[in-house]
């Protein structure tokens, strides 16, 4: 479904009938609630926050919202910013990763968030998602 992923691009679709700002460049507010889905198209849940390391300039990590009905039981999960491609046409993230993975992928409570900083968390969930994602994606 989404051969694009597999070039290494981080937009696909048609970018050429865009009016305003984006697809290259977009406000972060604009991104928060958008739909991610895998390859195979299963809904994967929704972007809930850009996360932005404010020293190195860079953004690291999308939070999803994954499971749950009504944001009740939900469980948040950090993907590394580089694992995420935007679909411009259908307006959503691809995520290269099978449903029953994210599942199982290190997660946590809304109330309850981990240290994004420490680096022994920051390889957890990168090794998780594998060597092609990149930790972070500096700011243009």
């Amino acid at each position: 479904m989404y051969q694009s992923h597999q070039t290494g691009k981080r937009i696909i679709g048609d970018t050429t009938n865009q009016s305003g700002p984006g697809p290259y460049i977009m406000a972060a507010n604009t991104l928060v609630g958008d739909k991610v889905v895998n390859e195979s198209g299963d809904d994967l849940g929704t972007l809930k926050h850009i996360m932005v390391d404010v020293v190195g300039g860079t953004i690291p990590y999308a939070v999803l919202s994954f499971g749950g009905i009504l944001g009740m039981g939900d469980k948040l999960f950090a993907v590394p910013w580089g694992s995420l491609v935007l679909d411009a046409d259908n307006e959503w993230f691809v995520l290269n990763v099978p449903k029953d993975r994210l599942e199982n992928a290190p997660g946590f409570d809304k109330n309850d968030w981990p240290d994004m900083a420490d680096e022994r968390w920051r390889s957890e969930v990168s090794g998780y998602y594998g060597p092609a994602a990149p930790q972070s994606m500096p700011f243009i």
